[in-house]
């Protein structure tokens, strides 16, 4: 399997929120949940942006997504966005690849 290639669920864009509501992370993975068990320190391998205002929770989902490239995409487009304003659905022109 490549990076390119997505498990059967395929690749997933998450936004968590800090323990203390005041901090957001944007972060593509295949298992989001296996993903925020490494960003709360469950388990080895989490972010450096996230080792401050544990725990983290995972806030909203966006996808499955076919490809890594698209997920990346859609991560951008959230990341563009000033703090809780991530937390809002994407517009549909947000999560295509033709905006």
């Amino acid at each position: 399997m490549t990076a390119e290639e997505p498990p059967a669920a395929g690749w997933m864009v998450y936004v968590l929120l800090s323990g203390d509501g005041e901090r957001t992370y944007v972060g593509i993975a295949r298992d989001p949940e296996e993903r925020l068990a490494k960003h709360n320190g469950e388990r080895p391998g989490g972010a450096k942006a996230t080792r401050a205002r544990r725990p983290w929770s995972i806030a909203i989902t966006h996808g499955p997504y076919p490809t890594r490239g698209e997920a990346q995409r859609v991560e951008h487009r959230l990341k563009q966005r000033p703090g809780r304003r991530r937390l809002e659905p994407l517009e549909v022109d947000e999560s295509d690849d033709e905006a």
